[in-house]
């Protein structure tokens, strides 16, 4: 099934994101043109952390789920997908950064392939 396949790769991804906030948080936050400090980045490893988890259960329902958790988990992380794009652009900062427009576009772009699977499957 392909939405088995997007949340796979989905988990993937966003699982190498998780790495980088929880090793290098600072890194992090410089690419999304934030002002960085002991505090920020102690959240942000707090995120890494929710994001291993979101991965671990994206990846777990993508090979073992049942169809129908499949489709739950698909709608969620369309929905998912698209805040993260958007919430990217609203990053309170004076100007974006080309990481901004890439991490956007990689939840647009995660958000459509989901649509596309669900739309798909209610055509069938």
């Amino acid at each position: 099934m392909y939405l088995r396949k997007v949340l796979a790769t989905g988990a993937t991804v966003f699982g190498l994101s998780a790495l980088l906030l929880l090793v290098a948080p600072g890194l992090f936050n410089q690419l999304l043109g934030l002002a960085t400090d002991l505090y920020l980045e102690w959240s942000m490893r707090m995120i890494a952390i929710t994001l291993v988890a979101l991965c671990g259960n994206m990846f777990s329902v993508s090979l073992r789920g049942t169809d129908s958790s499949v489709l739950f988990s698909a709608r969620v992380m369309a929905l998912s997908a698209l805040t993260l794009g958007v919430l990217t652009l609203l990053i309170p900062v004076s100007t974006l950064t080309w990481f901004d427009y890439v991490y956007a576009a990689i939840g647009f772009g995660f958000s459509a392939a989901y649509v596309f699977g669900l739309v798909r499957i209610s055509r069938s």
